[in-house]
């Protein structure tokens, strides 16, 4: 018979216990569940509503069901529909119809209110920890090639130098905001729904500071209706995901252009890369096109809590049980995209000649071209008309502009002298760029700085929050 169904006389519909049932995925919540019920016990035992004998035996009871799900001695029950119903059943057979008394005065609808906040609680320092160490290793990269001039592009076409590591710190500073955001959300995630009951509270004189403090939560959800019926956690989760994975995903493209033959800029560790079962000469950026590709299956994860919890009225709601398998699945893909992308960023090869070459054999200095003309006295707008033609005639006869000689470049301006050639040098070119977050060294040099202290912040906060 079903803990509920005493108010029931058939028994459910085979078929329609197999769809409602979550404990297929909601298993994963099972510690989270123990750790829980263990906290809601201990409290029930120290108010009074349990004996000290009832509240010990069946925390004894809870850790005895955890050590055999941790030992992988449990199979779930779909006709105990959830995990919470699937440790209840476990509990009675360590502990007999005492185990009835564990749901004293809390509602499945606070429980699984619970375990989603603990379980995010756990994942927002995951991915916090996961951001940490592609920062470190996009640093690692910027400090190896600290100097390393490399073709920087708007449109995907050559632009103006910049410094490969300049590059590598602005996704730095793209991961800097997502552990932000991930830390700025800890507060909303951690606070204390259990108490609510089904959306109303409980008639039970329970204590719930004492849970939060056993559970390490920083405050209480205040309203019981809206303890029950929150999502919106889970909602800024998955946003939070979408943006490092759009993040991810934008370097991703980067690393298959750049390994590419057609530019040649990097080459991809062989642990970190595919071949072909048919052409041999293959050496596919995989891990670098699953990231990108599995973008789409994050943003689909919010827009389908989005449209779950859309006109959904108060309180808890079955629709609600939707909220799992997209967190858990965002939670697990953005997990292992992490994973593997600190030790690819660290291994990758740069290719200094290569972005060498490419910076000598464009035009993306002639934006310094106009702004020398300008300092000689020329207005821009009749500058950048001057340099345009000037590239134009460069195209036309298969030059680049420091292959002018200086009274072809005195065809297109007389305000033109020889310093025009150390100026429009590539590595000038970046030094020029010397304004607070621009390209070169000196301002490189203080964004590495600013970075590493970013970083040390981040990891005194994951301390912190472990340590509770």
């Amino acid at each position: 018979m079903k803990l509920w169904g005493g108010r029931f006389t058939k028994e459910t519909n085979a078929l329609m216990e197999e769809y409602t049932a979550s404990i297929g995925f909601d298993h994963k919540l099972a510690s989270y569940d123990i750790e829980g019920s263990i906290a809601h016990v201990t409290m029930l035992g120290e108010c009074g509503i349990l004996t000290d004998h009832e509240a010990d035996e069946i925390v004894e009871g809870l850790n005895k069901v955890q050590q055999k799900i941790l030992a992988g001695e449990v199979t779930w029950n779909v006709s105990h529909e959830d995990i919470h119903m699937n440790i209840e059943s476990l509990l009675k057979e360590e502990i007999g119809p005492l185990s009835g008394k564990l749901h004293t005065g809390r509602s499945r609808n606070d429980q699984v209110a619970l375990d989603m906040r603990m379980y995010a609680r756990d994942q927002v320092a995951d991915l916090v920890d996961g951001l940490v160490h592609v920062q470190q290793a996009l640093i690692n990269q910027a400090i190896q090639n600290t100097k390393v001039v490399f073709p920087g592009y708007t449109h995907l076409q050559r632009a103006q130098p910049i410094l490969f590591s300049h590059h590598m710190l602005a996704y730095v500073a793209m991961l800097q905001r997502d552990i932000e955001r991930l830390q700025d959300s800890w507060k909303r995630i951690n606070q204390l729904p259990l108490g609510a009951g089904a959306l109303a509270g409980t008639t039970f004189p329970i204590d719930r500071d004492r849970v939060a403090e056993l559970l390490g939560f920083e405050g209480l959800c205040e309203n019981s209706l809206d303890a029950v019926s929150d999502r919106d956690f889970v909602v800024e989760f998955l946003s939070n995901g979408s943006l490092i994975i759009t993040h991810l995903s934008r370097l991703c493209e980067e690393l298959v252009l750049w390994s590419s033959q057609e530019f040649q800029f990097i080459e991809l560790d062989d642990a970190f890369t595919t071949g072909s079962s048919m052409m041999p000469q293959k050496k596919n950026p995989d891990v670098a096109e699953l990231v990108r590709g599995k973008t789409g299956r994050v943003y689909g994860n919010l827009i389908g809590m989005l449209t779950t919890l859309k006109a959904l009225p108060l309180a808890y709601n079955k629709d609600m049980q939707e909220d799992k398998e997209g967190m858990f699945d965002t939670a697990e893909t953005l997990s292992g995209a992490l994973a593997l992308f600190a030790p690819m960023i660290e291994t990758m090869e740069v290719k200094e000649g290569v972005m060498r070459q490419a910076v000598t054999e464009d035009f993306s200095n002639a934006t310094d071209l106009a702004d020398y003309l300008v300092g000689k006295g020329v207005p821009f707008r009749e500058a950048h008309a001057i340099v345009g033609e000037t590239v134009l005639y460069c195209i036309e006869k298969g030059f680049y502009l420091l292959d002018l000689s200086l009274q072809e470049f005195r065809k297109f301006s007389e305000a033109v002298d020889d310093d025009v050639y150390h100026l429009l040098a590539p590595e000038q070119v970046v030094e020029a760029r010397n304004v607070q977050g621009g390209t070169a060294y000196a301002q490189v040099m203080q964004q590495l700085f600013d970075a590493e202290k970013k970083i040390q912040a981040s990891i005194q906060w994951l301390q912190q929050k472990q340590s509770k």
